[in-house]
């Protein structure tokens, strides 16, 4: 049997970590390892607040609708029709990412002088990392759950399973494991 490096399994281990940043956040419960994904408290017998925080790749629209699909799954799987949304809240949190080498944060000239040889010159002007703002959502909602047709006068009430069958295209899970 042949022996694997153990560096090559450290760059192959940064490597699929690396590659989980970089896709948006799929539609995953909210794990102590992850700070993304959905989550929900019981409020009451009826009464569920739920949430949804995406990674900064995760646009705002995605970040609602899996807020939506998680309420309506809720509410099917706890034997009801319909919820209404009491409370509905998306936050954004943005900041700057430095892009870039870090290490070349100034540039030198070199000149040779006859009389100290070669020297160099600093340029603080000269900056290789470039910034951009990343922004981050996360979406939260107090839902009521109930039984039968959902009141036709309220904006605020969806039909659990037809939000399920709409939104339900759109919904990206996480990839199996390998195994």
């Amino acid at each position: 049997m042949r022996k694997v490096p153990v560096k090559a399994v450290a760059a192959l281990a940064a490597a699929c970590v690396l590659a989980a940043c970089a896709t948006a956040t799929p539609y995953q419960p909210r794990a102590t390892q992850s700070a993304y994904g959905f989550s929900e408290q019981q409020i009451e017998q009826n009464r569920v607040r739920v949430a949804f925080r995406g990674n900064t790749l995760t646009p705002r629209e995605t970040v609602e609708n899996y807020l939506l699909f998680r309420a309506a799954e809720l509410t099917v799987e706890r034997g009801y029709d319909h919820f209404i949304i009491a409370d509905r809240d998306t936050e954004s949190r943005s900041s700057l990412r430095a892009t870039g080498s870090p290490r070349l944060s100034h540039f030198d000239y070199w000149y040779y002088s006859p009389r100290w040889g070669w020297r160099s010159w600093y340029d603080p002007f000269w900056d290789p990392v470039d910034y951009r703002e990343v922004t981050q959502y996360e979406a939260s909602a107090e839902i009521t759950m109930a039984r039968g047709p959902k009141p036709a006068d309220n904006a605020n009430a969806f039909d659990a399973r037809e939000v399920q069958a709409n939104l339900g295209p759109r919904v990206v899970r996480p990839a199996p494991a390998a195994g």
